[in-house]
């Protein structure tokens, strides 16, 4: 008797030992076939709304190779609403999101947030701003760098001038520190104009002045604006270190926001004006796009032949072939200033093989009342075969420097 109780004992715990081992085999399984479907998500095909199939993002797959980048997390706030635990077997995004984030993604040093989880990283790389080289890319010979910014206010008719720094400016005299101010004109009118404080012993002046001219709406966009840029010496006189010359074109008024403009200071001329007066302009050759460009910067010391005040100034502009006329441009017109500056630029197609025979003519026109021009003066640059001197060295020099701009000043004729 006591042998069957013991045999039944052990078979019942048997039995009882057999069942808890199916349960956990049970609950093994599914488990295993709860999370395989979520898995295959991740890194097989996904059917969405549409009914077509979306191929998996190259940044959904872990590569072991990747560069140092910056953990991008999912917020902690995030789980109790769009994010749902994977366990349960529903989707963690909505539909429209090709993406997962499965619970099995390895956790970061960000798990004290609250269980954050790591889906990816951003590279810095490509988030950096472009450098700003204007302080250190000076070109050789250099005199110095200006600063500055324009803004018009159309219904007050004033012009904003905000005059902000300078840097690399250079003295007469390499034993004396710059002590450098700021003189502001509005040209054509050189009487009066606007000054900045002087800056002791500095070559790299921080000035953050601001300046009012008050200008008419209708005339504003004919005007230029100079900066001339002094040292100060010990005995208070004044010496022209550089100008800036800055004309007041539509597109730099309109524009909503006041940006930042920097400029090169240049030497003022110190040569009288030749008897018809003198033009600059700057020339460039691509010869790999066969462009031949033209920049028409200002003229001085201009022969009125009427009263100035009616009178307008433009600047013609032909490509010629053979001494005959293949295109002409015109720059727009200054009203009544022997001294106008345009900063006009032009392009026309000319061949490499065509240089030989080609050259440009540059002719001054006064506009009056109607449709009447008088020719003021002209200046041709080419090849030899028409020209010599300045103006051959002007043209010669532009073919040896391809796609870059070679600026020079040239005495106008009277020549036809």
């Amino acid at each position: 008797m006591p042998a069957q109780v013991t045999l039944v004992a052990g078979g019942v715990i048997a039995g009882l030992l057999f069942l808890v081992l199916i349960g956990i085999m049970g609950y093994c399984l599914w488990k295993k076939l709860c999370v395989a479907p979520a898995y295959e998500e991740l890194t097989g095909t996904r059917s969405l709304a549409g009914g077509q199939e979306k191929q998996p993002s190259q940044s959904a797959v872990i590569q072991p190779n990747r560069t140092k980048g910056i953990p991008f997390v999912v917020p902690p706030s995030f789980h109790g609403r769009d994010w749902i635990t994977l366990t349960k077997g529903e989707r963690i995004q909505d539909e429209s999101d090709p993406y997962i984030a499965p619970e099995f993604l390895p956790r970061s040093s960000f798990h004290s947030l609250g269980g954050a989880y790591v889906v990816g990283t951003i590279n810095p790389e490509l988030y950096k701003f472009p450098e700003d080289k204007s302080e250190t890319d000076f070109p050789e010979g250099c005199l110095g760098r200006l600063w500055f910014t324009v803004e018009y206010e159309q219904e007050a008719e004033r012009l904003l001038v905000g005059l902000i720094k300078a840097r690399k400016l250079q003295t007469p005299s390499p034993s004396e520190t710059c002590s450098p101010l700021v003189k502001l004109y509005l040209l054509p009118d050189e009487r009066r104009f606007l000054q900045s404080k002087v800056k002791r012993k500095t070559s790299n002046p921080q000035f953050d002045e601001n300046f009012i001219f008050q200008v008419s709406s209708r005339t504003v966009t004919r005007r230029v604006l100079k900066f001339s840029v002094f040292h100060v010496d010990k005995q208070r006189k004044h010496h022209l270190l550089g100008q800036v010359l800055f004309p007041l074109k539509d597109e730099m008024l309109t524009s909503d926001s006041r940006s930042i403009v920097w400029r090169d200071l240049e030497a003022e001329s110190l040569e009288p004006p030749s008897e018809l007066g003198d033009i600059q302009f700057s020339l460039s050759y691509n010869d790999y796009l066969g462009r031949l460009t033209v920049v028409v910067l200002r003229a001085k010391g201009l022969k009125f032949r009427e009263d100035r005040s009616v009178a307008s100034v433009s600047v013609k502009v032909s490509l010629m072939n053979h001494n005959k006329f293949v295109k002409c441009k015109k720059t727009s017109a200054v009203l009544g200033s022997p001294n106008p500056v345009y900063n006009e630029t032009f392009s026309f197609k000319a061949d490499s093989e065509e240089l030989d025979t080609a050259s440009l003519s540059l002719t001054v026109l006064q506009n009056t009342d109607g449709d009447k021009s008088h020719q003021l003066g002209r200046v041709v640059v080419g090849p030899f075969m028409y020209t010599r001197g300045k103006e051959l060295e002007h043209w010669n020099e532009m073919i040896n420097k391809p796609k870059e701009l070679v600026k020079r000043w040239h005495a106008l004729s009277g020549s036809t």
